[in-house]
C-alpha cells in the first residue's frame, strides 16, 4: 500500500504512554510529522501554531475538556473546521456517543483497544484522499489561471482594436450618458476620456434636421428598442470648442436575455472635406484634383 508523505498529524490523549504508543505506531508506519497534546486546551492551542495540520487524532474521554468539546471548538475556528478528526474511545462505546462524535465533525469513531492495522489503513485512506483533493484544487487552479490569462489577453487584443481605430467609438447606457469612450473620439471632441465620461449624448451630438435634434433618447431608442441598429445617420458633433464636426453616425443596441437595452454602441465617422455628391460621400480633394487635371 502507497501511504502519501509529508503529512502532519495532532494525536491528543491525557495519558502520556497513549501518546508515546500512537506516535510509535505511527511514525513506524508512515512518513508524517506527529505532534502531541495532553489536554484539549493544549491541542487548541497548537492548532494556532501550527496551520498546516492534516489529521487530528482525538481521545474522547478527557479531563477539563473532553474530545466533544474540543472537536466543537476546532470545527468553530475557520484554520481548523476542515481538518478530519479521528477520535478514539475505551469508554464512551454505545452508538449514541458515536453519533455524538459525527455530530460535532468527526470522520471516524474507533473504539480501544486499537487495531494497529485498521487505524494506520484510516489514516492513509484520509491522507489519499487529502492528496485528490489538492491535487483537484491545483488542477483547477491551473485552469483558473489560464483562463484568467486567456481572457486578459482576449481583453487586451480587443482594447488594442478600439484604441486604434480611426473611428469615434462611444458607449453609452439606455439613458444616453457616456460610459466607454476611445481615443478616436477624444481627439474628434477635443475631450479628455474622464471629461467624456458621463456626459449625456446630447452635450455631444445633434442631428442634422431641427426637428431630430434632441431627440436622440426618444426617437432613437424607440427604433433601436425595434430594429436594433440605426446606420449611416448624417449628424454632427459639438467639440468641447463649440466647433460642429460632421459625421457619418451609426448606432446599434446591445440587450440582455430579456431583450432590455442595456448598452448602445455608437460609431461616428468624421466627414470634415467630404462633399455629398448624388447621394454619396465624395472626398473634396479628389473633386480638386480631378478639376485640375481637366478631366
Amino acid at each position: 500500500m502507497t501511504v502519501p508523505t509529508g503529512y502532519k498529524l495532532l494525536i491528543v490523549d491525557d495519558h502520556a504512554h497513549n501518546l508515546y504508543s500512537l506516535r510509535t505506531l505511527i511514525q513506524k508506519q508512515i512518513d508524517a510529522t506527529v505532534l502531541e497534546a495532553a489536554s484539549g486546551r493544549e491541542a487548541i492551542d497548537l492548532t494556532l501554531h501550527h496551520s498546516d495540520i492534516d489529521l487530528i487524532i482525538l481521545d474522547v474521554q478527557m479531563p477539563e475538556m473532553d474530545g466533544f468539546q474540543t472537536a466543537s471548538l476546532l470545527k468553530l475556528r475557520k484554520r481548523t473546521r476542515d481538518v478530519p478528526i479521528i477520535f478514539l474511545t475505551a469508554a464512551f462505546k454505545s452508538e449514541e456517543f458515536q453519533q455524538r462524535g459525527y455530530a460535532v465533525g468527526a470522520v471516524d469513531y474507533l473504539l480501544k483497544p486499537i487495531d494497529d492495522h485498521l487505524l494506520i489503513n484510516k489514516i492513509s485512506t484520509y491522507f489519499r484522499l487529502i492528496e485528490k483533493e489538492r491535487a483537484l484544487n491545483r488542477e483547477l487552479e491551473t485552469k483558473v489561471a489560464a483562463r484568467t490569462a486567456e481572457l486578459a489577453a482576449a481583453r487586451q487584443y480587443l482594447e488594442n482594436i478600439i484604441d486604434h481605430m480611426g473611428e469615434a467609438l462611444l458607449v453609452l447606457n439606455p439613458e444616453g450618458e457616456v460610459k466607454i469612450v476611445n481615443p478616436a473620439a477624444c481627439r474628434m471632441l477635443g475631450y479628455t476620456a474622464t471629461d467624456l465620461l458621463g456626459l449625456s449624448i446630447g452635450d455631444v451630438f445633434e442631428e442634422e434636421g431641427d426637428a431630430e435634434a434632441g431627440a436622440f433618447m426618444g426617437t432613437w431608442l424607440e427604433a433601436l428598442i425595434r430594429t436594433g441598429a440605426l446606420a449611416k445617420i448624417e449628424a454632427r458633433f459639438i467639440a468641447q470648442d463649440g466647433r460642429r464636426v460632421p459625421i457619418l453616425f451609426s448606432r446599434t443596441a446591445v440587450k440582455d436575455a430579456a431583450g432590455h437595452i442595456t448598452d448602445i454602441i455608437c460609431i461616428a465617422k468624421d466627414m470634415t472635406g467630404y462633399v455629398r455628391i448624388a447621394g454619396d460621400a465624395v472626398a473634396a480633394d479628389a473633386l480638386t484634383d480631378q478639376a485640375d487635371s481637366g478631366g
